[in-house]
């Protein structure tokens, strides 16, 4: 039997939307894919995903290590990274620790090119997604997308930033929400918007089965997934570019 990941809702007002996201340069897609799809990629996510660890503190090289190279480091290194993350984004400079599956980078190197993740890539690049990023952004020069699996668990978090690399094709960040259903906004891991003071301006909840596409650059961060959260935030993430 055919794995059913990634069957879009027909239901979708296309219209509706495109206006939205006219308004506001960013618009929450709730109910993207049929129930089933959105299951199966939540289970894949949970199950069946190497996570690695993306993060960055500061100035220094966004680093993606995959999991042989996290079971490699020494627990001084591990102490030293958390506190290196730590103390940039308490000096209020640009941190990010989350776990990753870059999913773009397996596909091109061949990690794992017949598994799940490989195959919703294709179906991120192929045409009924794309058309509906088109339909909705009003954007018809999106002709393909980069994407990779994201897991924020308690403490994790991405610092404020823009996604400012329109040389390199950046139109529209998405992100494709499925984490539990149930998550409750006290459990942190919200994508915020901010303004040019810092307040924020809107927030939206990781909703299971949203699809969020917000035109770039403009500011935003996911909020600091707290301690006591009793459930992972899954995602997948990328860019929808024109070239």
């Amino acid at each position: 039997m055919t794995l059913s990941l990634f069957d879009l809702n027909p239901g979708l007002d296309r219209a509706a939307l495109r206006t939205r996201f006219a308004r506001d340069g960013r618009v929450q897609v709730r109910d993207f894919l049929n129930p089933e799809a959105a299951a199966n990629v939540r289970q894949v996510l949970e199950t069946q995903t190497r996570w690695g660890l993306a993060c960055q503190a500061g100035e220094q090289p966004h680093r993606s290590l995959r999991p042989e190279a996290i079971a490699a480091l020494a627990p001084a290194e591990r102490q030293a990274l958390a506190q290196a993350i730590h103390q940039a984004a308490a000096g209020g400079e640009y941190a990010v620790r989350f776990a990753n599956y870059p999913m773009l980078d397996a596909y091109l190197q061949g990690w794992d090119r017949d598994g799940p993740l490989a195959l919703l890539l294709e179906h991120i690049n192929d045409q009924p997604f794309l058309q509906l990023a088109r339909d909705i952004c009003g954007i018809p020069e999106l002709i393909k997308a980069d994407a990779q699996a994201t897991l924020f668990a308690p403490g994790d978090f991405l610092g404020p930033h823009t996604d400012s690399h329109v040389a390199e094709g950046w139109r529209v960040a998405y992100v494709m929400n499925f984490a539990d259903p149930a998550w409750h906004p006290d459990w942190g891991g919200y994508l915020h918007f901010l303004d040019e003071e810092g307040d924020v301006v809107e927030g939206w909840k990781p909703r299971f089965n949203a699809l969020n596409l917000l035109r770039v650059p403009q500011r935003h961060m996911v909020s600091y997934v707290a301690p006591f959260a009793p459930a992972h935030r899954f995602a997948v993430t990328g860019w929808l570019r024109d070239r």
